[in-house]
């Protein structure tokens, strides 16, 4: 399962890394808020909701966030989140981490997701 994820994240970090300055932080606050902020918050000591606060997510270990339920699976796959992982998971959640509990069926879209991402790095700091 790992192995996949691995060649997965090489194969979105160049699709990330080649659309880079495509990037629209603006346009990923709006995907956020419409398919993302009724479960998460964004703040520094944010609330949890249906799904963990995402405050400084980017270089943090899935399932290690502190407030929040986290599922086994997420515990254990003890990835590091970055624009790669975080791509492979927001793409489709249930495929790139079997067994976990998120209920999102993914954002399909590239250039959304690559915004998305933008924007939680930015918003995340």
């Amino acid at each position: 399962m790992k192995a996949w994820v691995g060649v997965a994240s090489v194969m979105i970090v160049g699709v990330t890394m080649s659309t880079a300055s495509a990037q629209d932080v603006g346009k990923g606050e709006r995907v956020f808020a419409t398919q993302c902020q009724a479960c998460h918050t964004l703040q520094r000591g944010g609330a949890t909701a249906t799904g963990p606060n995402l405050y400084r997510i980017m270089g943090r270990r899935s399932g290690t966030g502190p407030g929040y339920g986290y599922s086994e699976v997420m515990r254990k796959f003890a990835i590091e989140w970055n624009d790669a992982t975080l791509a492979a998971y927001l793409r489709d959640p249930k495929a790139d981490m079997p067994g976990t509990k998120k209920i999102f069926a993914g954002i399909k879209q590239r250039d959304q997701l690559i915004d998305v991402i933008a924007y939680l790095k930015e918003a995340t700091k």
